[in-house]
């Protein structure tokens, strides 16, 4: 099979028939064989039944229903798992991706060697409340990543290799992050394509403040496992050593002063009235705290049972 096309979707009955309409016409234009998963993520309309509908007129569609709605991240994992095209391409159901990229994207897959393809939506027509926070996020994803050639982290659309899609996990809201995912899994052939951006034809937007906030929150999340996920003393051992330092430091100006104190007749030192005794106190505690937590870290780590899980590329 050519491509699978996932498409999760929340409450968009509306623009259901008009997309599977279009998406058949471009497969069939360019002789794709191809599947259409949708992935129904808890919609309160009646998105399931349509789909159900436009199963029995195409056999090439299959879906998914969740019982209650879970996210994006759930229904794209969920979509990968079944997924059996040579080429994986994701969109939103809301008819703002344009199906007629997908010639494309299949092209940059199969002929370029690219393991994924982001699209990249340049002129936009969304309200400026999205735009500005989505181009503040991608600035600090591309920093934060190291991939420095995408402006658009979040769009919906996308093409990947099977094998990309089969080797990440994509869990929580991280979907936003999928080529980070991808790239930490050894796929770091990433590329980028200008797509079209359609304005919203049916339904209200999905977006608000705290997608954005929680957006920054996973992306520290992501790094700091990448970093730190299958070493976690070298992080938390190495705050402790900087505390137990501070604090020794102070011990010393305590020990100093109090020794002065000890030897001259015009000057008293009260150990207990020094800023610096808590700080050393303070400082050793934390100390102490932070080497324990890495090597309670260290424990989970070598007691995991993913401890030894690595992705194979190739073999023979």
């Amino acid at each position: 099979m050519d491509i699978s096309v996932v498409v999760p979707l929340y409450n968009e009955a509306e623009s259901l028939p008009e997309l599977t309409s279009w998406i058949e016409r471009v497969m069939k234009a360019n002789s794709f064989s191809y599947e259409i998963i949708f992935v129904n993520d808890g919609s309160t309309d009646e998105s399931w039944d349509v789909i159900c509908e436009l199963a029995k007129g195409n056999p090439n569609i299959h879906g998914v229903s969740f019982s209650r709605n879970y996210g994006k991240s759930p229904a794209l994992n969920t979509g990968f798992g079944r997924a059996q095209g040579d080429v994986v391409i994701t969109m939103d159901a809301d008819l703002q991706d344009s199906p007629d990229e997908i010639p494309e994207l299949y092209r940059m897959i199969t002929k370029e060697g690219y393991d994924l393809v982001s699209g990249w939506k340049k002129k936009r027509y969304d309200p400026l409340s999205k735009t500005i926070p989505t181009k503040l996020f991608n600035a600090t994803a591309r920093k934060v990543s190291g991939i420095k050639n995408l402006h658009d982290f979040n769009c919906g659309l996308k093409a990947y290799k099977k094998a990309v899609v089969k080797h990440i996990e994509v869990y929580g809201d991280m979907h936003r992050y999928i080529p980070y995912l991808a790239k930490n899994a050894g796929y770091d052939r990433i590329g980028e394509l200008v797509v079209h951006h359609q304005a919203r034809k049916y339904g209200t937007t999905k977006f608000g403040l705290d997608r954005f906030v929680n957006g920054y929150l996973d992306l520290a999340t992501l790094w700091f496992q990448t970093k730190f996920g299958i070493k976690p003393m070298h992080i938390f051992g190495l705050l402790g050593s900087l505390m137990f330092l501070l604090g020794f430091l102070a011990v010393m100006v305590v020990l100093v002063l109090k020794t002065v104190s000890i030897f001259s007749d015009s000057y008293n030192f009260y150990v207990t009235n020094s800023v610096y005794f808590y700080l050393a106190l303070t400082a050793i505690v934390v100390g102490t705290q932070f080497f324990l937590t890495g090597f309670v870290g260290e424990l989970i780590t070598r007691n995991s049972a993913e401890r030894n899980n690595y992705q194979i590329g190739e073999e023979f």
